[in-house]
């Protein structure tokens, strides 16, 4: 038999990994370390509005020493601009914690051996060119260096040139629109009826067309059949109360469900479980409209049932639910979620808790039942969630905790919970959790976010799969019991860069490949150490931060993590260091190098939240976050390129804000309707506008 020749039509890269895999095979890891790093395959993520996410699979590198350095310009530019490195992925172990029942994990992730990132801050709807560039003082083969051009998404938007059908309440006696027709059930199919024939229409709507429902209340009665009675009003949703719409448009042409511009128009529930169902329809989009009185206002998704992609919700305000978005299907892609209001059930006038009995059980209410469990919680891939006002719940925006990504540990392309950002909103009074990055894996991005009063965790990693996860230029004041930061249930890869944060981070950990830059931790008097992190791995960091340790504490600095010689552990002992002092810290450790001391007088007008009274809502046009100048915090920081190219004086200032400017603007761009009484609290009628 003739020996099996490699057809010559093998890339070079992809011969390196056969050799590779044939070495493995013939020196085995006991025998075998492989410092080389051999290329692998490239892969571009989703894009988003804003960030592009990339992820490049090697072999070798087993002394962790390769990098890839990344550069990037509009195309048609002639400067390139600096982007930052990739994240270095090395067989991070996520095993998850134990159920409350039962034994083994939640989870049984192990990232692959790669490198993944983003790059932050683009401008929608362009075109860059991006250049990757794999360098290892032990050698690379195969194709060391890559350059890709990428557009980011632009904004979804109604297209022109489609039908436009305008829908009414019932009972309406003005002068209308034509063609016409009473609720949307009976515009969006052939028809509606209020009996067992309300699913025999075929769909009337194709992509790009409209329908403009006109101003009134749209509440279905949907316990009556037939509704032959006329003057009972009868949109076709008998029993269940339930829209289910389930024709798709596409990305260019969405099919279109927005208010006419002539008054507010309510969609009510009448307590139904889920009022609209997009499970069947993709690229169906919704603007300017009120839901309320549902426990499910979307449903979009299912673990392994079905689900839906290109859902848009903008200019809207969703009140009085359980939930306003839910999606927990992982082939879901490209939602955009902007410029909404998400009120819940939950108390407004003060903050409640569900966990710590020995701060919140003295209080009437406790534990915080779940009437509203979550505003947003999505999964799949290129989701954007931005500018958007939460109040009132028990969690805020969230990836859906889902487990293991599909296909573990041979990560499904299309299945994995990738490129997903949350931006510019304005989280206010939760019982657990602002935002919960919870069930993601590569490129997950959270900034520019501000969170006041929780009382479990501001920021949720739990767990991360692989990262990188980007916790950047957010604000969290008022954390109470939870603490800025939630790192539990093994995390792997997040970057914690230039965030202004109040409160311990006693949640923060064990957790693996963890780097902080260029942040403001202060402490407010609930727990110690100010910091004390409890991480797998030797190679996580920290530097150049500013803390304020609460006074005369015994320890206000800890650091968790195996035995110095050892790089990574994930099943042995981790050794914990306490110290009273950052000098102290500074030297056992070697982290925190360029790090300083701090205090609440860096700011222009910030106070320590009131420890006695844990129910007190505080509210954020009470604050300036701003640096006084010549503070300890101006000038103290370290660029990060893409997040604080634009520093104002010597070097980046620590925290959310860089001295002289813009601040962020936080929730709505254009406030949707709402209370109109004045004496209403914030977290009805949201800030002032």
């Amino acid at each position: 038999m003739r020996p099996r020749i490699l057809p010559i039509h093998l890339t070079q890269s992809l011969r390196a990994i056969l050799l590779l895999v044939v070495s493995a095979v013939l020196f085995p890891p006991s025998s075998f370390s492989q410092t080389t790093t051999v290329a692998g395959e490239f892969v571009i993520d989703p894009p988003t509005l804003v960030s592009l996410g990339f992820e490049w699979r090697i072999l070798g590198d087993d002394n962790r020493n390769a990098s890839v350095e990344v550069t990037f310009r509009k195309k048609g530019e002639q400067q390139w601009r600096k982007g930052l490195p990739l994240l270095r992925l090395q067989h991070e172990s996520v095993p998850g914690g134990t159920p409350r029942e039962g034994s083994g994990h939640y989870f049984s992730y192990v990232a692959p051996n790669m490198f993944a990132g983003s790059l932050l801050n683009l401008d929608p709807d362009t075109e860059y060119e991006c250049r990757f560039v794999l360098s290892d003082p032990d050698g690379v083969k195969g194709k060391a260096e890559k350059t890709v051009i990428v557009r980011t998404r632009k904004e979804p938007m109604p297209a022109e040139g489609g039908h436009v059908y305008h829908v009414y309440p019932f009972g309406y006696k003005g002068t209308k629109l034509e063609p016409s027709f009473t609720g949307l059930m009976a515009a969006y199919y052939m028809g509606s009826d209020h009996s067992d024939h309300s699913n025999a229409f075929p769909p009337r709507v194709q992509p790009g067309d409209i329908i403009l429902v006109h101003a009134g209340l749209y509440r279905d009665n949907r316990f009556v059949y037939s509704g032959f009675d006329r003057t009972i009003a009868a949109y076709g949703t008998p029993f269940d109360g339930t829209y289910y719409l389930t024709q798709s448009g596409t990305p260019e042409k969405p099919i279109v469900i927005k208010g006419a511009g002539d008054g507010e128009v309510i969609f009510d529930g009448d307590g139904c479980q889920n009022l609209f169902n997009l499970m069947g329809g993709n690229y169906n989009y919704f603007e300017g409209i009120t839901v309320r009185n549902t426990n499910v206002a979307f449903l979009l998704g299912i673990k392994n049932i079905a689900g839906s992609s290109g859902f848009t919700l903008k200019h809207s305000r969703i009140e009085n639910i359980g939930r306003a978005i839910e999606d927990d299907w992982s082939g879901s892609k490209n939602f955009y979620i902007a410029d909404n209001v998400f009120i819940g059930r939950h108390d407004p006038t003060k903050l409640q808790s569900w966990w710590t009995p020995a701060v919140w059980a003295k209080f009437p209410g406790y534990p915080a039942l779940i009437t509203s469990e979550y505003a947003i919680k999505i999964y799949g891939q290129g989701h954007v969630v931005a500018y958007n006002y939460v109040a009132n719940w028990h969690d805020g925006i969230d990836i859906a905790t889902y487990g293991d990504p599909d296909g573990t540990p041979n990560e499904l392309r299309d299945r994995v919970p990738v490129s997903i950002d949350f931006y510019n909103n304005d989280i206010y009074n939760m019982a657990d959790n602002c935002f919960e990055a919870d069930g993601g894996a590569h490129n997950i991005r959270v900034f520019r976010n501000r969170c006041f009063n929780e009382a479990g965790g501001a920021f949720s990693a739990q767990p991360t799969f692989g990262g990188p996860l980007y916790f950047y230029q957010n604000i969290a004041y008022d954390n109470t019991t939870g603490g800025p930061l939630k790192l539990i249930d093994t995390p792997a890869g997040v970057l914690i860069y230039q965030n202004t944060f109040f409160g311990q981070g006693r949640l923060m950990g064990p957790a693996s490949n963890i780097h902080f830059l260029n942040n403001l931790i202060l402490g407010d008097g609930w727990a110690d150490p100010v910091f004390n992190l409890r991480t797998f791995t030797n190679y996580s960091s920290s530097d150049y931060n500013g803390f304020r340790p609460n006074p005369g504490v015994e320890n206000s600095f800890e650091w968790t993590s195996p035995d110095f010689a050892t790089p990574a552990d994930f099943a042995g002992k981790l050794v914990t260091r306490n110290f009273k002092s950052l000098a102290d810290y500074q030297q056992a450790t070697k982290q925190d190098q360029h790090s300083v001391l701090v205090d609440y007088d860096i700011f222009v007008n910030v106070k320590m939240p009131d420890k006695s009274d844990p129910q007190r809502l505080y509210n954020p046009e009470d604050f300036d976050f701003r640096l006084k100048p010549g503070s300890a915090a101006v000038d103290a920081g370290v660029v990060i390129p893409t997040i604080n190219d634009e520093f104002t004086g010597k070097a980046p200032d620590l925290g959310a804000y860089e001295l002289d400017r813009p601040i962020p603007h936080y929730g709505p761009r254009e406030w949707p309707s709402g209370p109109s009484d004045p004496n209403a609290p914030r977290s009805v009628t949201g800030p002032p506008h």
